[in-house]
């Protein structure tokens, strides 16, 4: 039987011995190279990557770079730089125009309408409220004198004093005031006269609801009522109270007569 020879067991495990040596000058030559490498154009290492990036770190000593291989010094070279102008990039990305924003700096918003439906309609809901109001406001003079003229044709003093002041375009709020005086100048009799005053004395008594003398009576009787006699009821009171607020001022006539600093009525 042929004798197989035994597997040669030193060959394998061996193999790895019989390869030369990495010199401490060649591991030198070799970190140096990297280095100078990586100082050249910028290495980053992270982990098992590395990333080459630009550098504008400084040259290597000179000792370090005397060990560069020949061969690699041989083949670098300086990358150009680029002076030109940049240039602009043939792909269209689009204009862009600005917005213009209008910041309204006005509290208070504005009071015509943009719109000029809407405007229309807001003049015309102003227009028909002011026609509104006109329609109240003859509704309530109508009903006031409806209410004067009841009281007129009820006759009387209420009615006289009703008539006068409207004769007079004063208002009919007078009217409490205007009667005071009358009470204490005739006590509502239109046809009273005084014959035992200063005026009687002189030929001039007072007469009617006011107590008017003539003199007074044609000056100051309203003017639609100059015709009518001094004892007429409605001319006696608006001469008598035209005089009165001519001398005295309308607040006299409002407070119903001059009064004593007893409040004692005195006349006019």
């Amino acid at each position: 039987m042929p004798v197989v020879p035994a597997p040669n067991r030193t060959s394998t495990r061996h193999q790895t011995a019989r390869r030369p040596l990495v010199t401490e000058t060649a591991r030198r030559t070799a970190a140096h190279t990297t280095a100078a490498l990586g100082a050249a154009v910028g290495v980053i290492s992270t982990g098992a990557f590395a990333l080459v990036m630009p550098t504008t770190t400084g040259a290597l000593p000179a000792a370090d770079a005397a060990e560069i291989p020949t061969a690699l010094a041989a083949n670098s070279t300086t990358l150009p730089v680029d002076t030109a102008p940049a240039r602009k990039s043939s792909s269209t990305v689009g204009t862009l125009s600005p917005v213009a924003f209008v910041v309204n700096t006005d509290d208070t918003e504005a009071d015509t309408p943009a719109d000029p439906d809407i405007a229309a309609l807001d003049k015309g809901g102003k227009l028909a409220d002011q026609l509104a109001e006109i329609h109240a406001q003859a509704a309530r003079d109508a009903a006031e004198n409806a209410r004067i003229d009841e009281i007129v044709a009820k006759g009387g003093l209420d009615g006289w004093i009703a008539e006068a002041l409207r004769i007079m375009d004063m208002p009919q709020s007078y009217a409490p005031s205007v009667k005071k005086i009358i009470m204490a100048e005739s006590g509502g009799n239109p046809r009273a006269i005084n014959n035992w005053d200063a005026n009687a004395a002189r030929g001039t008594p007072s007469e009617g609801l006011m107590q008017t003398i003539p003199s007074t009576f044609r000056k100051f009787v309203h003017p639609s009522l100059a015709g009518r006699s001094i004892t007429d009821p409605v001319a006696n009171i608006t001469a008598g109270v035209r005089y009165m607020v001519a001398t005295y001022g309308i607040d006299t006539l409002a407070s119903g007569g001059r009064s004593n600093h007893l409040g004692q009525y005195i006349g006019y």
